[in-house]
């Protein structure tokens, strides 16, 4: 699992890249929310027309470009979360504690119901 270090490398990383290229200016919260959405129907495009077995066992040629996808998406999320100075593992550790309340495991456990069906 990163590391706030670890992401906080990667983030200092994209301010780097995004620097060099005298890309900063066109990286607005929203062009970068619309750039993700690009990048996570790419992602999801990859597993169009598999069915839910071909989806968990990629065959390797197929693997490849899915692991690069998952990156574009999380360089995103963390050059948003950048932007917006949101510390991106704090609020998604936040989350799976809200989540945890909202989901108690022994009530929605091999359910797939949203947590307001309950």
């Amino acid at each position: 699992m990163p590391t706030s270090s670890d992401l906080l490398l990667l983030r200092d990383k994209l301010r780097v890249f995004a620097e060099a290229r005298d890309w900063d200016q066109f990286h607005s919260p929203k062009n970068l929310s619309m750039a993700l959405m690009v990048e996570v129907a790419e992602l999801m495009e990859h597993f169009q027309w598999l069915t839910e077995a071909q989806s968990v066992n990629l065959a390797e040629e197929k693997k490849r470009p899915v692991e690069e996808e998952l990156a574009d998406v999380l360089l995103y999320l963390v050059r948003i979360s950048d932007k917006l100075g949101v510390d991106l593992l704090k609020a998604a550790l936040d989350k799976l504690e809200k989540n945890a309340v909202k989901y108690p495991a022994d009530l929605v456990r091999g359910s797939a119901k949203k947590y307001s069906e309950y």
